[in-house]
């Protein structure tokens, strides 16, 4: 028999395995019947997702399914015309990104926003730069140039980032897996509660793409719940703990890799086959 789109929740008994009590917690980002629509057009009919403590929740669709227009939603960028959206409980209404960021979100997007005539430490405190203790700093407003660097240096150490050592370094040298190594550390340095990836592997070969899968085992690791946007099945069954599948503007079910393979997600990504009760 099959069940409704707004029945299957986490505990369709697609919970990892060992992980059971991450998911007997409050989730981290909460979303309940989030509906939004561009004149005559559906973009998200009544869609609800739950990103729980630590965990990779991958987003998949078809390309018009909706999972853009759903991080656009949940990052401030769009304000759905009704549902709500809950950040460690409380609800929140983002009216625009730097709400978003404010309250602990962090976006990197597939078109990098990075300046390659800056350097590393620049770009990694863009919008954000510390200025110099005293007077120099408040009077003079002078940036604490070395105190940034050292903190970036930290920052991408941290993500175990080895192939970054100069900070003082142009971003217009590195390549495209490095410049990718950037923006995450700059979303890991400021995210504090959750990181949204759109498609961060999409420009990427394979080295570069399995340097960026391990930034986000990292992150995971260090306890930041990650949302990633990706077409790559390979790298989503890699890395995703969960998987959050939308179609036609809606969301088809979540499943996990350990209780479906990559060729059932993507029926039911394409309207194949359907999530029944009796499914695990």
């Amino acid at each position: 028999m099959s069940t409704t789109t707004s029945e299957l929740e986490v505990a369709h008994g697609g919970v990892p395995a060992g992980k059971e009590h991450v998911y007997s917690q409050q989730p981290v980002l909460s979303a309940r019947n989030i509906v939004i629509t561009f004149g005559r057009v559906v973009g998200l009919d009544g869609v609800d997702l739950d990103l729980y403590p630590g965990e990779v929740l991958a987003v998949i669709g078809d390309n018009g399914a909706g999972k853009s227009t759903l991080i656009k939603c949940l990052t401030g960028a769009y304000v759905p015309d009704s549902g709500e959206i809950k950040l460690n409980g409380e609800r929140v209404s983002f009216r625009r990104p730097q709400d978003a960021r404010d309250a602990g979100i962090e976006t990197v997007y597939q078109q990098l926003a990075v300046i390659p005539a800056l350097d590393i430490a620049s770009n990694l405190y863009l919008g954000r730069e510390d200025r110099r203790k005293g007077p120099l700093g408040s009077v003079l407003r002078m940036l604490d140039k070395k105190g940034m660097e050292k903190r970036a240096g930290e920052s991408v150490r941290n993500l175990g980032i080895q192939t970054i050592q100069n900070m003082g370094q142009a971003v217009e040298t590195l390549s495209g897996g490095q410049r990718q190594a950037v923006a995450v550390a700059r979303a890991a340095a400021f995210g504090s509660k959750v990181i949204v990836l759109d498609e961060p592997t999409a420009a990427l070969g394979v080295k570069e793409s399995g340097m960026v899968l391990d930034m986000v085992k990292q992150l995971r690791d260090k306890g930041l719940s990650v949302i990633l946007i990706s077409h790559n099945m390979p790298q989503v069954w890699d890395v995703a703990d969960r998987i959050h599948i939308q179609r036609l503007g809606g969301r088809a079910g979540v499943i996990t890799p350990e209780t479906h393979d990559m060729g059932e997600g993507v029926a039911i990504m394409t309207g194949a086959t359907k999530l029944s009760e009796d499914a695990p």
